[in-house]
């Protein structure tokens, strides 16, 4: 197994693995980003978001984390762990273990305050997977979204 930074080319097995989550999650029309939005917005001039990708030795690429850098206003720099998803045949096979680790090194390479990400409540197998790894699972904590619509909505509110 490789972990390496992805490329523009990476792109559609990146989003090929972003439709198998929305599948996993239950939301299989949720996704509307494209190869073109991910190539655009991760590899432009003001890249968004960073990638490494897990491939095997055939280099099919089986695994990936998306990320993006953020800003803490108590602690400062900090990495978003946007999804980690590793294709269904290869879960439980270390694919995962090695995607975070790398996260990980790079958290520390970067010197960031924070690695977070967020987790559905009903997958046990990830946030046993991450209480494994030593992560911490904040409860007290909610995500507050507004979505397309509601930022649509939200000026009228006045």
């Amino acid at each position: 197994m490789n972990i390496r930074k992805a490329n523009s080319e990476d792109m559609k097995a990146v989003l090929a693995l972003i439709q198998e989550l929305a599948i996993f999650e239950k939301e299989p029309e949720a996704v509307v980003v494209t190869v073109a939005d991910l190539i655009r917005d991760g590899f432009g001039s003001n890249p968004l978001f960073s990638v490494y990708v897990a491939e095997t030795d055939s280099n099919i690429i089986v695994g990936m984390a998306l990320y993006f850098y953020k800003y803490s206003t108590w602690k400062g720099r900090s990495i978003h762990l946007e999804d980690l998803i590793v294709t269904e045949n290869y879960r439980g096979k270390g694919v995962g273990k090695a995607l975070l680790f790398k996260m990980v090194e790079l958290a520390r390479e970067e010197k960031v305050k924070r690695l977070e990400w967020n987790v559905l409540d009903w997958n046990k197998p990830a946030i046993d997977f991450y209480i494994e790894s030593g992560a911490e699972i904040l409860k007290e904590w909610q995500l507050v979204r507004l979505d397309e619509h509601r930022i649509i909505n939200f000026a009228k509110i006045k």
